[in-house]
């Protein structure tokens, strides 16, 4: 069971309960009627992207959907969250690629997904012995990853929201969705 395509979506939610504001983040990435399945951080050789459109349309109420999640939640008001997935595809199509997940506080849409970016790029570099630099700025491993032929598209989905005021839950969600 190896999945052909996949879709990225991201989601948020708020409500007075944790579980409905999961629920509404789901239902705002538009994946709330599947069974979830979590799994790991590996994408299929040759697993292409589609759109979040057309992804969803494939899906049926009730399925076992395999995702790589990234959740955060939050009940403390004025804070900030963020889910973020990282994505690094290998130039060669027979290669597998990485996915990563990362959830922080205090970060924006940029820093956390720059950040889940960077650790999918360094673990599809590094298994196939590029050194870098950890120290080096992102943009610099990324022309790096790139000009290495190793790597042709490294991308991120994020969800930020900042706590409510009231103290209401608020959820954060992104995911990769496969489609077998």
């Amino acid at each position: 069971m190896i999945p052909t395509k996949f879709f990225v979506t991201k989601g948020q939610g708020k409500h007075k309960d944790y579980l409905q504001s999961f629920e509404l983040a789901l239902r705002n990435a538009g994946i709330q009627y599947c069974n979830l399945v979590s799994v790991s951080s590996i994408l299929p050789p040759g697993c292409k992207q589609i759109s979040r459109d057309k992804g969803v349309a494939l899906l049926k109420p009730g399925e076992i959907t395999y995702v790589v999640l990234s959740k955060n939640s939050t009940n403390e008001p004025h804070r900030l969250l963020a889910a973020s997935i990282g994505i690094a595809i290998p130039a060669d199509e027979k290669e597998y690629g990485y996915i990563s997940e990362h959830h922080s506080f205090g970060q924006t849409d940029e820093i956390a997904g720059d950040y889940a970016e960077d650790l999918a790029a360094t673990m599809l570099a590094t298994t196939h012995g590029l050194e870098f630099d950890p120290a080096t700025a992102w943009d610099e491993r990324k022309k790096l990853f790139h000009s290495s032929g190793l790597i042709i598209k490294t991308t991120n989905v994020t969800q930020s929201a900042t706590g409510e005021k009231s103290g209401l839950w608020t959820t954060v969600i992104a995911a990769v969705v496969f489609i077998l």
